[in-house]
């Protein structure tokens, strides 16, 4: 039997990257699914289109997480198509690397806004659906602990997500809710394409630096968001998964 048969999954940012591979993975498994994007609604038709065309369920519902009235819509309309929310995947995020000198208001917010309120702002309108059983899955980074130049302000956000993690989980043990995180390590999307990462001396040396010799891929990140919203993680709360090859 599938290992989220019955069970109905919100993940948002699923237009892309590693949120389109887990919204399949959890619809593979048997999740009903929605998929959240801000902008691309092609994109998000795309991963509902693939989900339905293998037999699954899933629409695709426009919000920015950012907004709470926006979010309390996406909630809303999961509620309504579904009838109800056991899964969370607080997957939005945006990055935007600069020096310390360059780092502006403008630089500060727009990765905070997403990153962190984003995910609490999704947190507080999904868990008034959210019963026991449930499980609100984060996506840090492994930046937390690399800490790499130039990054303050989203190894910030991150670091951010890693402590709500912790307090998230002890807040809603009481009502059976478990919250872990994933820290994927570098991950091989759309967005590191377009960052110029792939292909540069950066991801050379960070697969020399892995322990498994290779950049992550999307699908490497969705199997453990399946682990983790299943049953099979039922005595797990509070926990930060490190996904990243070994690369630390």
């Amino acid at each position: 039997m599938s290992k989220l048969a019955g069970k109905v999954a919100l993940v948002t940012g699923a237009s892309k990257g590693i949120g389109a591979a887990i919204a399949k993975a959890l619809a593979a498994e048997g999740a009903q699914v929605v998929v959240n994007y801000a902008s691309s609604k092609a994109g998000a038709d795309a991963v509902v289109g693939t989900i339905t065309a293998a037999g699954g369920k899933a629409i695709a519902v426009q919000g920015d997480v950012s907004k709470a009235e926006q979010v309390k819509g996406l909630v809303d309309a999961t509620i309504k198509e579904f009838g109800r929310l056991d899964v969370l995947v607080n997957n939005s995020g945006v990055y935007e690397f600069g020096a310390i000198e360059e780092i502006t208001e403008e630089h500060y917010h727009r990765q905070f806004n997403v990153n962190v309120l984003g995910l609490l702002l999704t947190t507080q309108a999904a868990v008034k659906h959210i019963g026991e059983g449930g499980s609100i899955i984060n996506i840090s980074s492994v930046v937390t602990s690399l800490a790499p130049p130039a990054s303050a302000v989203y190894t910030g956000t991150k670091g951010a997500v890693d402590a709500i993690n912790s307090v998230l989980a002890k807040e809603l043990g009481a009502r059976k809710i478990r919250v872990n995180a994933i820290l994927p390590g570098i991950i091989e999307t759309e967005g590191t394409h377009t960052a110029g990462v792939m292909g540069s001396d950066f991801e050379r040396n960070a697969v020399a630096q892995t322990p498994l010799g290779r950049i992550g891929q999307p699908d490497d990140i969705a199997s453990i968001a399946v682990f983790l919203a299943s049953d099979d993680a039922g005595w797990l709360t509070g926990e930060r998964l490190t996904a990243a090859g070994g690369f630390r």
